[in-house]
């Protein structure tokens, strides 16, 4: 079929096109007078992806895609919408309750979070940059306006919770190590002044015994070859008993006669004080000049046999004291976790900050009545063109000389038309002018 066919087809059912656009228009005009218009507020909330965590001053860093795809789902998380519920009152709605009791049986949620559900299912979340939008959808301008404002609120607090619970829980784990930690270290001190009072080898600085100290001060003197000076050893024992002395009258006051720590450096001051003896008496022999450089010579080779003869059992000692030293460090960094943890429990800033204020929606964004009214007239202008064809297929017409031409053996002779001294063109003349055809087979 050529053009010039379908145009006649279309004039001839030029009302069943012109009934079904009036039609469409005059149903998508009611369903926008009919319909619950809706209208959408949205707020914003400024992101923080990058920043200086205010305890510790370490700097934060995320994977901007999965974080922006956290806080989406933390907005429409049970915490925010069911606090969005509590703040907007849904839970004394007349109409809310009454739509919950005619819910499905199936349908066993209570009512809060069945509210919820619904909360969450008019907000849409988006991003613009590090700036969280939530938009949500309501009835009317007001309620979409509260309803955006309530739902940046309760986000905001919910993830402040979460950070606060996070450090809670941390903070209980790094206590829980710190203590475990601290009892180990008393078990390791305890370990270790036991067996000094054992072996009687005192190591309290460094890593080296008093006898290894008082060895290497003899060998310098006599190194030296001055015997009638005072061995540095006797000043150092010397020294060592009186600022143990010192400390024992002053936690005497605080501490009992049976705390271990007490106990530990009376063991401890009986070892020194018979080292202060013998490097007193030592001092006593080389300074009498009695028996001279054989006499320092003497102690030299005692000092090393001792020295030697107990190596065992400095090496022991030298292993509980790094057990100390170990259990002591970690008990520092337990428990500056958990004061740090402690800290961070009782922060006021999530580093979010809203954006703005929330403006009323002055259009409903549903129903569009512009675009809803001119698609129904486009649908209904097609759906008449359509329905023109079907009935011009169930009862073909003959509207024009080509409607003729219907086999080669069968030709048009001429067209005789019903008014022939009118020559002038109008659309009657195009598509519907009476037409006598003669045709006579070939």
């Amino acid at each position: 079929m050529s053009i010039i066919q379908f145009l006649r087809i279309f004039w001839a059912r030029r009302m069943v096109v012109l009934i079904t656009m009036i039609a469409s228009f005059l149903g998508s005009y009611v369903v926008t007078l009919l319909v619950q218009p809706r209208y959408e507020a949205t707020s914003r909330v400024m992101l923080d992806v990058i920043s200086v965590d205010p305890i510790t001053g370490d700097t934060i860093g995320r994977s901007a895609g999965a974080y922006y795809e956290l806080q989406a789902e933390q907005v429409k998380d049970y915490a925010v919408t069911g606090a969005a519920v509590d703040a907007l009152g849904f839970l004394s709605d007349p109409g809310r309750i009454a739509a919950y009791q005619s819910r499905p049986e199936s349908d066993n949620r209570d009512f809060r979070r069945w509210l919820a559900q619904d909360v969450a299912d008019a907000v849409k979340v988006g991003f613009a940059g590090p700036v969280l939008e939530i938009t949500y959808r309501a009835p009317n301008p007001a309620a979409a306006r509260v309803g955006a404002e309530v739902l940046r609120d309760a986000y905001i607090q919910a993830s402040l919770d979460n950070r606060r619970a996070e450090a809670t829980k941390n903070a209980r784990f790094y206590t829980t190590q710190a203590e475990n930690a601290r009892k180990l270290a008393e078990t390791a001190e305890m370990a270790k002044a036991a067996y000094e009072k054992e072996s009687g080898i005192v190591m309290d600085r460094g890593s080296t015994d008093m006898e290894s100290e008082r060895l290497a001060a003899l060998a310098s003197q006599a190194a030296a070859g001055t015997v009638g000076a005072p061995a540095p050893a006797t000043a150092t024992s010397a020294m060592e008993l009186a600022q143990l002395d010192a400390r024992i009258a002053d936690l005497s006051t605080k501490l009992g006669p049976n705390h271990p720590v007490m106990q530990e450096l009376r063991a401890r001051r009986g070892t020194i004080a018979k080292l202060a003896e013998q490097d007193k008496a030592a001092q006593f022999a080389a300074s009498s000049g009695v028996t001279g450089r054989a006499a320092l010579n003497e102690a030299l080779a005692e000092q090393k046999a001792r020295v030697i003869g107990q190596r065992d059992k400095v090496e022991r000692l030298r292993q509980l004291l790094g057990e100390v030293d170990l259990r002591r460090d970690q008990y520092r960094a337990a428990a500056a976790k958990a004061g740090q943890f402690t800290m961070e429990s009782a922060v006021v800033d999530n580093r979010l900050s809203p954006l703005g204020v929330v403006v009323s929606p002055k259009d409903p964004v549903f129903p569009n009545k512009k675009l809803m009214v001119g698609g129904a007239v486009g649908l209904g202008a097609a759906l008449g063109l359509a329905i023109s064809l079907l009935l011009e297929l169930l009862n073909r017409r003959v509207r024009g000389v080509e409607d003729l031409h219907l086999a080669d053996e069968i030709p048009c002779l001429c067209v005789v038309e019903s008014n022939p001294g009118r020559r002038r063109f109008t659309l009657r003349r195009l598509f519907h002018r009476r037409q006598i055809e003669i045709g006579a087979a070939a």
